[in-house]
């Protein structure tokens, strides 16, 4: 610690130091000062603060916060004072110096030494920093692309003295704003008052800006601390608009960004925020370039705040053209947030621009990846940007998706992205582009052989290096087997059955695989069961031996239940033929045995252990009740009744789950929104609301509106038992043929059929119920009754719907 002090001190000797700024930042003399104020930053914020409640560091915290805090905050301020005085102190230097600073606010120690000098630094050191200054003049002038990278770049603020003085003024108000805040406003209304008095030769443009960018940084104190809160209306009018007109350049792009920063706040004459929203506006045609870039930042925040799109409306042609002839000039992620926000907002108005838009997007897209190609520079704004575009083309598809005739115009100005970008050159943006692929085989009216020409990409990917995108690429992969069932079956060139089996073969097989990695697998073998019933006999028996390979050694109990619901999806496929195949493997007992345990499992709360989602409970329904069917031989009597029980009780849990989640419809509208359901391990609820229970169009439009990318969160869940891998995927139960199948009235045609087919037998079943049995059972009757009678009602009323909007 002593010699770090040393160095510390030392002066930095003037002869020897290279004229040039560049040569000079990057001389011994200073490089030795920036890693020596590095290091003792570090020691600080990893070890030296109290507060961090690591036992083990609590004895050097005290020893560094009593013997060495203090003196280094000295030798920063000396440092600092270089600045001051007009020296040189290079801006990675006063950067790391102004951090050590805001950590030393919040501890009362440091603070009392620094409170002495605090007027001085902040007002002859901080606010100078934060004004424009000849560099910027500089750079603006010569190189504006540069300007605005600068200002946009996340890397620049990590050198940039003046964002650290912004982070410097932000730490002050917030954890010392009783004694400065007020001080701090004044100083800043005084530079204001300063400016407005001055004639135009002489008004002091700079410090403006650095009063205006104090202004915007304090913004979310500033908006909720009173007298400030509510003066800001007549703060902006006075003092930020009129710079809108300003002769200075840096002057306009520092009012569009306050105005953007002050965007939300509620203005209580709605002229003053059009009258911004209108400046913000014209702000994008603007002579300069980060004037129009400001612009842009700002309108964003304009269109989240406006409550009238009227004001926004007749000019969104225009500003649509001024984005795009934007966009050609600059790389910017952040452009394309403001584009989102503005597709996101006018939702289906967007159509008669989608196709212009999507066009733009993807040639902004293709100059993005040409260029960060060129470059090959590792931290390349232009593979964000690339990235950006392509989650502006979702946004775009999302809100045209109950046009879908657009679907097929706007097809081939995606395919050649989609072919491009679904290979290994696509590895940057392989989410973006899989989610633009699922909204593609979604909401088109079919699917084309042109999009069908993607499967092989999809699949290769998959068996290559996609593994860890497996849960997104389901979502297609599903669009395709079930919105294009009779082309998946009929197809041989290329044959997408086998290619199907290949993959998830491999996959199920792979013992280096995480249980977690595999789980879209039994998903997509449930898919093809559901959706190609009585037409994939012969791959039955194939899926079924890589299930039962894989349940022997599954760990995770969400694998378990996904493995054994392929089975209960084989029997609903084919009950005989499925039992069959397991006596023949020699497993029936073995996997009915395990599934009956499963169903039994309970958590220490006394929730369920094992099929959580209504989805599960529903599979597993409609395969047990597949069993009722089959002859004694297959299904000796003790067996019946331990399956017709399961069954009952499944199907009781499955009513309360689906009667609790219309309870709370807000749980479950969010759930619906992403297309993804909830598992809490203590709440047994979920968001797939029953959907045969619902009008269909809607349940698509709520459940599939963000279909896509969504698929791919996993949240870890509450666990109160020991198994803590038990994180169950937040699953996007998309839509499946068996959304039309009700289980009670299934269950109940089921026991009829058994009934009139061999009355003894159902009498024997029947006499070996006890009481309790016999109440579920009757309960489940009614229930079933009531259900018909749902969905005669919601039939007709769907076509009278229907109907009305044909006529």
């Amino acid at each position: 610690m002593v010699l770090f002090l040393n160095m510390l001190e030392r002066p930095v000797p003037s002869e020897g130091q290279p004229a040039d700024p560049e040569l000079r930042k990057s001389w011994g003399w200073w490089k030795v000062k920036k890693w020596t104020v590095h290091i003792l930053n570090r020691l600080y914020t990893r070890f030296g603060d109290l507060k961090l409640q690591n036992p083990e560091n609590k004895a050097f915290a005290q020893h560094f916060q009593k013997n060495y805090a203090g003196k280094i905050l000295e030798c920063h301020l000396n440092l600092l004072n270089a600045l001051r005085m007009g020296d040189y102190l290079p801006d990675r230097v006063s950067n790391l110096i102004l951090q050590y600073l805001s950590n030393s606010l919040s501890k009362t120690t440091m603070y009392n030494l620094l409170q002495p000098r605090l007027d001085v630094v902040l007002f002859e050191i901080i606010f100078p920093l934060m004004c424009f200054n000849d560099n910027d003049q500089a750079l603006w002038e010569e190189d504006p692309h540069e300007y605005v990278r600068k200002g946009y770049d996340i890397i620049e603020d990590l050198y940039s003295p003046r964002t650290a003085a912004m982070d410097f003024v932000s730490e002050l108000v917030r954890k010392r704003g009783k004694e400065n805040l007020q001080k701090f406003i004044l100083f800043i209304v005084e530079i204001f008052k300063r400016y407005e008095e001055a004639s135009i030769e002489f008004k002091p443009y700079r410090q403006k800006d650095g009063a205006l960018l104090a202004i915007g940084a304090l913004c979310d104190k500033l908006k909720q601390t009173e007298p400030y809160k509510s003066e800001l209306e007549p703060m902006l009018v006075q003092h930020v608009f009129p710079e809108f007109a300003s002769p200075v350049g840096h002057l306009r792009a520092k009012a569009a960004w306050v105005a953007g920063q002050y965007a939300h706040i509620s203005f209580s004459d709605p002229n003053n925020f059009r009258k911004a929203l209108q400046s913000v506006v014209a702000g994008m045609r603007d002579p300069e370039l980060p004037v129009r870039v400001d612009s842009v930042f700002a309108l964003r925040s304009f269109v989240e705040s406006c409550k009238d799109l009227s004001e926004i409306r007749p000019i969104l042609p225009q500003l649509l053209d001024d984005f795009f002839k934007l966009m050609d000039e600059v790389e910017n992620e952040d452009l394309v947030f403001t584009l989102e926000t503005i597709v996101d907002k006018f939702g289906e108005e967007m159509a008669p621009y989608a196709i212009g838009l999507c066009q733009s997007l993807a040639a902004a897209f293709w100059k993005c990846i040409n260029t960060s190609e060129a470059d090959d520079e590792a931290d390349d704004p232009g593979a964000l940007a690339a990235a950006g575009c392509l989650r502006a083309i979702s946004t775009i598809l999302e809100s045209v998706s109950r046009l879908p005739h657009i679907f097929a115009h706007i097809e081939p100005i995606l395919l050649p992205i989609m072919r491009r970008m679904l290979t290994t050159d696509g590895q940057d943006v392989f989410e973006e582009v899989l989610e633009i692929v699922s909204y593609m085989t979604f909401f088109s009216p079919t699917i084309s052989l042109d999009m069908w020409s993607l499967w092989p990409l999809l699949t290769e990917a998959l068996a290559d290096w996609a593994i860890d995108f497996f849960p997104n690429i389901l979502v297609p992969l599903d669009n395709y087997i079930s919105r294009s069932t009779v082309h998946y079956l009929t197809c041989k060139e290329p044959d997408y059955q086998q290619s199907l089996w290949n993959v998830l073969s491999n996959i199920m097989r792979d013992k280096n695989l995480e249980d977690n990695d595999i789980e879209p697998a039994p998903k997509l073998i449930e898919v093809v069961f559901q959706n190609c019933r009585g037409q994939v006999d012969h791959w039955v028996k194939f899926y079924i031996e890589i299930t039962v390979e894989r349940l022997r050694v599954a760990e995770r109990p969400y694998l378990k239940c996904l493995l054994v619901q392929v089975i209960a999806d084989a029997l609903y496929y084919n009950a005989p033929l499925t039992l069959n195949i397991l006596h023949q493997m020699g497993v029936a007992i073995e996997v009915f045995n395990l599934w009956f345990q499963m169903l039994q499992q309970t958590k220490k709360s006394g929730v369920r252990a094992n099929f959580k989602r209504e989805h599960d409970k529903k599979v597993c329904c409609l395969g047990l009740t597949s069993l009722l069917t089959l002859p004694p031989d297959q299904l000796p009597g003790e067996f019946l009744e331990r399956v017709f029980k399961a069954t009952l009780e499944l199907l009781v849990a499955y009513k309360d789950q689906v009667a609790a989640a219309k309870e709370d419809p807000e749980e479950d509208d969010d759930d619906m929104d992403d297309g993804l359901e909830t598992d809490d391990d203590d709440e047994d609820d979920d968001g797939d609301m029953g959907v045969d229970a619902e009008d269909g169009d809607e349940a698509d439009s709520l459940r599939l509106q963000r279909l896509g990318a969504q698929a791919r969160s996993f949240r870890p869940a509450d666990d109160d038992d020991d198994d803590s891998d038990d994180d169950f995927s937040d699953d996007e139960d998309l839509q499946s043929p068996i959304d039309e199948v009700d289980p009670f009235v299934f269950f109940m045609d089921t026991a009829k059929a058994l009934q009139a087919s061999d009355q003894m037998r159902f009498q024997r079943l029947s006499q070996t119920l006890d009481f309790r049995y016999q109440a579920l059972a009757n309960g489940v009757a009614q229930h079933a009754d009531q259900r018909r009678l749902d969905i005669q009602k919601e039939k007709l009323e769907k076509a009278a719907t229907a109907s009305a909007a044909s006529s």
